[in-house]
């Protein structure tokens, strides 16, 4: 199964490798965001997007409300395996 993270860039490490780094729930981690990047959204334009992080690439933008829902489900899911564990 495959399972993207949603994170929000915060900043631009390197323009020519397409490199940034992205918040992910706290965490900070750099990836990759040859995925995301286009002429119309060149890196500098990414700075405040929210993608979904998959294996250390960007492999999509999505809107907040959807990043936010997505981390919510995935706390939910925490909780519940943590019940399980207990």
């Amino acid at each position: 199964m495959c399972l993207g993270i949603p994170g929000q860039i915060v900043e631009i490490t390197d323009t020519n490798h397409q490199l940034a780094i992205v918040n992910i729930a706290g965490v900070k981690r750099q990836v990759n965001i040859a995925c995301i990047v286009d002429e119309q959204h060149p890196p500098e334009a990414c700075i405040g997007d929210w993608v979904l992080v998959h294996v250390g690439f960007a492999m999509n933008r999505i809107n907040e409300q959807e990043a936010a829902e997505t981390l919510q489900l995935l706390e939910e899911l925490a909780t519940a395996q943590a019940a399980v564990n207990t």
